[in-house]
């Protein structure tokens, strides 16, 4: 289930990027832009100003992206792909509650960073939930593997591990390390 969950998110943008190799270049060239300015200003940010960081024209942008709500999808979909490629390296391979929590750091680091973007988008999209599907896909295995090992708690669900893990990674914090400190807390909950 879980490769056939990810090849889905992998396939909403793939079914979107052209196939000529300098439009390919602009996609990606707008979506690299893209990520850069939604997390430094907003899903506000000026569409005019992204095309012009990604040295391509407006009309280019509108034409791959007809919406803002459009490149702020493919934004979000980029990064789940990132977060559940990740996710699928680290399955199998060494020890395995490092694995989880390595993942879960990343995970964490990824809703700081991309709470904007989930704020814009349409949670009941047939994209939202592709990623919200991979991402407990992704989870599932190495949440599974860590308790085989005896090393996380064997009474809980990756649910109840991602929504657990959202809520601290919304709570409002005063500086990094209390941050840093809060996900400490969190991972030693999760422990057996």
């Amino acid at each position: 289930m879980r490769g056939v969950v990810r090849v889905l998110v992998a396939d909403l943008l793939a079914e979107r990027r052209p196939h000529r190799a300098d439009a390919a270049r602009n996609f990606d060239a707008i979506l690299a832009a893209g990520r850069i300015a939604f997390a430094a200003g907003g899903t506000d940010v000026s569409l005019d100003e992204i095309a012009r960081q990604a040295g391509v024209g407006v009309a280019t942008l509108y034409r791959n992206f007809p919406s803002r709500e459009d490149l702020v999808e493919a934004v979000y979909v980029t990064e789940v792909d990132e977060l559940c490629r990740y996710g699928e390296r680290l399955a199998g391979r060494g020890d395995p509650w490092d694995a989880l929590v390595s993942w879960l750091r990343r995970f964490v680091g990824y809703l700081g960073t991309k709470r904007i973007l989930l704020d814009a988008l349409d949670r009941e999209s047939g994209a939202f939930r592709a990623c919200r599907d991979a991402l407990y896909a992704t989870g599932e295995p190495l949440l599974a593997r860590a308790q085989q090992a005896g090393r996380a708690r064997a009474d809980v669900t990756v649910d109840d591990v991602l929504r657990f893990f959202l809520g601290v990674t919304s709570a409002p914090v005063s500086s990094r390390r209390q941050r840093d400190r809060f996900l400490a807390m969190a991972v030693a909950g999760l422990a057996a």
